[in-house]
């Protein structure tokens, strides 16, 4: 019988290149990840999720890829890859890799084939390349605009030296989308699922699940408008090369191909689609999960997390897939930051150096949207770093961004949220690399916060993260799919049943009294006994 792990797992995402760096060149890496699993399964999470690792020149941090099928160098070799699923696999943590479908790297060797092809080949077929417009085809073919600013359009030099076809790419210029109406695409991934399968993957996080497949006829836009970097799904205003129908054939092929392998693989979208639509990628025959990004994107008041909670939960019931829950991940502001905003709520497009959110209690609130995230029914993802309480890291030099959606338009971009992590205070880069390297600058607050300055200390937020993680398996939490909201105890105050326990959420900057013979299982401030503190969350038995 299928224990479908999945439908209650809690799943930490690991950024390879800013969690551990084993080889001391400034760059996480898979043996720097593999020697911190112990510390994951002491966490108490049940599933490791890897942002890409493989063979990339890096230009969108790994999801750009070159090589489906191999580990770049910089990450270790895929002897390491091999090494690090085994290790979690005898620690019972399973393990997910991420898979980029929409579009490779312009280093990947069939686009290095298609640019040197002539139009009209096969070659130039595995790609979206068009002929432009204009009398000399000098305009590109629609008005689609770039999630990374800018036209998704750019024109190469063919052969003979003269402006040529242009290739389409949604994100940055180095990603050219591929071409989904080409079953060679389609075998080329199959291949990809089962080498990761074949070598014990156990389920696979789509990036852009969304994307893929464009409208036939590629029709300009309603209009050549700016696309945000995320979308909010709220309504039907999303992109028109987004959410095509024809994305559900490919997945699923894919199913059925992941139903050959035993073990419950997985699939999990990330797809920013209307929450009309969403229920379409969690078919039966389809994916097993679809983030639900309502929840990161809910406001800090009880009418905006009631409605992330329920309207989720009530589209779990009616389509049998579990919910997701998630705060944080390598495209947002670090909720500690984001809740730390008096003046509106903020989670995509980095943060800049002139915002100034209030530290203390974004990490406050932080700690309580977890500890309501964490007793809920479903799967929670986790980003690494959230556990320490790690900000958001506005102060980097310009010089050394590496996201293209800084490149190309000049926004803070998604870097703030990618910064190395702190293991030791007083080690060099803070533990994160023997060498005192570290790809990107940490801030002098991060020795302060790490890992070993919160180990063991019942009041830290590490040691939150522990707390609950582990009420959360033997409570059980995770399982089934029933939420009740309850009457308020007041003005800000969120009360809802959850399996064994009744959870309190005060979104108010004041003190409240918790009911007369409260048991308190859990909170997320220290000594909760009989006051339910401004901004924080507790667990009650029911």
């Amino acid at each position: 019988m299928a224990n479908e792990w999945w439908r209650d797992a809690v799943v930490y995402q690991v950024y390879p290149r800013s969690f551990a760096d084993a080889n001391g060149d400034g760059m996480g890496d898979l043996p720097g990840i593999t020697a911190k699993l112990e510390y994951l399964k002491d966490l108490g999470v049940d599933a490791l999720w890897l942002s890409p690792f493989y063979t990339s020149p890096q230009k969108d941090g790994g999801y750009d890829v070159s090589n489906y099928t191999d580990v770049d160098p910089r990450f270790g070799s895929i002897s390491d890859a091999d090494d690090l699923i085994a290790r979690a696999h005898e620690l019972g943590i399973k393990v997910i890799v991420d898979i980029v479908p929409n579009h490779s790297s312009d280093q990947h060797e069939l686009f290095q084939k298609a640019l040197a092809a002539k139009p009209g080949s096969p070659e130039r077929d595995m790609y979206m390349f068009r002929d432009g417009k204009g009398e000399n085809g000098e305009l590109p073919p629609n008005n689609w605009q770039s999630i990374f600013h800018g036209s998704a359009w750019t024109r190469v030099t063919e052969a003979d030296g003269k402006p040529g076809q242009w290739y389409l790419h949604i994100f940055d210029t180095s990603q050219p989308d591929w071409n989904w109406e080409n079953p060679k695409v389609h075998e080329l991934f199959e291949g990809v699922l089962r080498f990761w399968m074949e070598r014990g993957a156990d389920g696979f996080r789509v990036d852009v699940a969304h994307g893929m497949v464009k409208p036939e006829g590629l029709p300009d836009a309603p209009e050549a408008k700016e696309t945000a970097m995320l979308d909010t799904g709220d309504d039907d205003d999303i992109p028109v090369y987004f959410d095509q129908d024809g994305v559900h054939e490919i997945y699923r092929e894919w199913r059925a191909i992941m139903n050959e392998y035993d073990g419950d693989r997985m699939m999990v979208a990330e797809a920013w689609v209307p929450k009309n639509r969403q229920h379409l990628y969690v078919r039966p025959d389809e994916m097993h999960q679809i983030f639900n990004f309502g929840f990161l994107q809910a406001g800090w008041s009880v009418e905006t997390l009631t409605s992330a909670i329920m309207e989720p939960l009530t589209f779990a019931n009616e389509v049998g897939a579990p919910t997701t829950w998630v705060l944080s991940n390598h495209d947002t502001i670090r909720h500690a930051t984001r809740y730390g905003f008096d003046h509106g709520y903020r989670f995509g497009e980095g943060l800049s150096r002139e915002e100034n959110p209030d530290f203390e209690l974004g990490v406050r609130r932080a700690r309580a949207a977890t500890a309501l995230m964490l007793a809920l029914p479903g799967s929670a993802y986790i980003y690494q770093g959230e556990e320490f309480g790690l900000p958001e890291v506005a102060d980097i030099p310009d010089e050394l961004r590496e996201d293209p959606a800084h490149k190309r338009a000049g926004v803070p971009g998604r870097d703030g949220c990618r910064v190395p992590l702190p293991w030791e205070k007083n080690a060099p880069a803070y533990g994160y690399s023997p060498t005192g390297e570290a790809w990107l600058p940490q801030p002098e607050i991060f020795g302060e916060l790490a890992a070993d300055q919160q180990d063991g200390k019942p009041d830290s937020t590490l040691e939150m993260y522990r707390t609950a993680l582990h009420l959360r398996r033997e409570l059980e939490l995770g399982k089934g799919t029933d939420v009740t909201i309850n009457d308020s105890l007041g003005e800000g105050i969120l009360s809802l049943t959850s399996g064994p326990i009744t959870v309190l959420v005060n979104t108010t900057d004041q003190d409240h009294a918790l009911p007369e013979g409260a048991e308190v299982v859990f909170a997320s401030v220290p000594d909760a006994k009989t006051i339910l503190a401004a901004n924080s969350t507790v667990w009650i038995k029911k």
